[in-house]
């Protein structure tokens, strides 16, 4: 009975983070390229319930009459693109590092710690400023970028649940045995590692969603005419009063998505809360996942 509403939270976020992925992926195929084009004669319509609202543009239109539909799911598409690969980047670098340093240990782990370390000395934002200035903005550069910015947190996640499972009595027997170091953390430290790392990657990428969208909304990330989920909020910023719409529906998705990240990342955290792997991701996780 106390796992029933747990799990009923976990899945909930699954079915709704998995509907926007889909919505945003598949939407603007669907609606077919002419859904997003100029109309200047429709520009600012409200949303379908409101006066004056466009037949076949329920979100409403901007200041260039694109569809607000369109624009979002579009723009989502290039939000969750960022946002899942430099999370799943983020996490797999982090990894092989965490179980370099953790099981390795000796000059393999205080080489990779004090890198990681001095990472987090730099401002972030400052690194991604010169290197926007030097290499662009694409899509490329950012999940690049973004998961430059987010591999401290899973390096030190695995090393921490690797350097407790080495010290394990089956460990040391095996080792003893004469068990080689890939068959070691093949069988027994991979196991352990890998749903605490799932939920790092799920915290990450609620972060990186909220940090790419915070670098396009200041004109860092990626470039118009291409939509991302934070362009689109600046392009509407001077609407607010007269076309809120604009800023609305892309906000809301930002907002979704990061809820049901955050809440997937909570529920599996629940769901793993007896194993140490957990707890000792937990205590790490708490202390923040943005790079």
């Amino acid at each position: 009975m106390r796992r029933r509403g747990p799990d009923l939270r976990l899945w909930t976020s699954v079915g709704v983070l998995g509907l926007v992925v889909v919505a945003c992926f598949l939407g603007p195929v669907l609606l077919g390229p002419d859904a997003g084009q100029q109309a200047l004669g429709d520009r600012l319509a409200p949303p379908a319930w409101l006066p004056g609202a466009i037949e076949g543009r329920p979100f409403g239109t901007d200041a260039f009459g694109r569809d607000m539909l369109a624009r979002t799911l579009e723009g989502g598409r290039v939000s969750l693109e960022v946002g899942f690969g430099a999370a799943t980047g983020a996490v797999v670098i982090g990894l092989v590092l965490g179980l370099v340093a953790g099981y390795r240990g000796g000059w393999w782990d205080r080489v990779i710690m004090t890198v990681a370390d001095v990472w987090l000395a730099f401002p972030f934002l400052v690194i991604a400023l010169a290197a926007v200035a030097v290499v662009g903005s694409d899509i490329p550069v950012l999940i690049a970028l973004l998961t430059l910015g987010g591999w401290v947190l899973p390096t030190r996640v695995t090393r921490t649940i690797a350097q407790r499972v080495r010290s394990e009595e089956y460990v040391v027997a095996a080792v003893g045995a004469g068990a080689s170091d890939l068959y070691l953390v093949r069988r027994h430290v991979l196991p352990q590692v890998l749903p605490a790392n799932l939920v790092v990657w799920s915290f990450t990428v609620g972060a990186l969603v909220v940090i790419e969208g915070a670098l396009s909304f200041l004109g860092l990330g990626v470039k118009p005419p291409t939509p991302s989920w934070g362009n689109i909020v600046s392009d509407g910023t001077p609407y607010l009063e007269t076309a809120w719409w604009i800023v609305a529906w892309p906000a809301l998705m930002i907002v979704v998505t990061v809820m049901c990240a955050n809440a997937l990342g909570n529920g599996l955290r629940r769901r793993w809360q007896s194993g140490s792997q957990a707890m000792d991701a937990a205590d790490l996780i708490d202390g923040g996942v943005a790079p």
